[in-house]
């Protein structure tokens, strides 16, 4: 018979499926990710800084910053309903 106690050790991440469960943290950066794809959204926002002279580039620029931009915020969203898991 187990207790409940021991159902409170057992690991959130089955050490056959992820061998480094075992030996060391396993997780992810939630923050991380959001931090770095802002400034990555940024560092393409820039893009549009530049010597050239047509626009379709810079509608390409654009788009591209626009879909990075509504990615964060459609995770930033999903992260706050309560029917995550």
């Amino acid at each position: 018979m187990s207790s409940s106690s021991e159902l409170d050790r057992r690991p959130a991440v089955d050490p056959h499926d992820e061998p480094s469960a075992e030996w060391g943290w396993h997780g992810t950066f939630p923050k991380g990710i959001k931090i770095a794809g802002w400034l990555s959204t940024l560092a393409v926002l820039s893009l549009l800084i530049g010597n050239h002279k047509g626009q379709v580039e810079n509608i390409w620029v654009v788009g591209i910053g626009a879909a990075m931009a509504l990615g964060l915020i459609w995770l930033q969203v999903r992260g706050r309903t309560p029917w995550r898991r």
